[in-house]
């Protein structure tokens, strides 16, 4: 291994740089990813941050999790009948059901993709 010094004054540093990361959007997932892998998962954490990974998988995850909070979004939705029709009739009953199923929904991607 052939390591560059330069000289600063009287010392011999290294000429140490990153490795070019990913670029994308890490997103409200990714940053509860990241809090919930530095939080309770440090070994994970950790090794990922070494490999250079981190970011990669945080973009991945968000990006993951809006796609299931959308799909889950309109099967709920469905579901429970929560139509444009409602939202004409009835705008409260509308925003109500639809604050509950994106708390479920919400619910649902922590559990299944950021507390894994």
């Amino acid at each position: 291994m052939n390591i560059m010094y330069r000289q600063e004054g009287d010392y011999l540093l290294p000429n140490l740089t990153l490795d070019p990361q990913p670029e994308g959007e890490i997103g409200f997932w990714g940053w509860r990813r990241k809090q919930f892998l530095k939080e309770r998962r440090k070994g994970t954490y950790n090794a990922m941050l070494m490999k250079g990974t981190l970011t990669q998988h945080l973009i991945d995850t968000n990006e993951a999790a809006l796609d299931m909070m959308e799909t889950l979004v309109k099967q709920m939705a469905a579901a429970d009948d929560v139509t444009e029709d409602l939202k004409r009739r009835d705008q409260m009953a509308w925003v109500g059901a639809m604050n509950n199923i994106r708390n479920r929904a919400d619910e649902i991607v922590r559990a299944e993709l950021i507390e894994v």
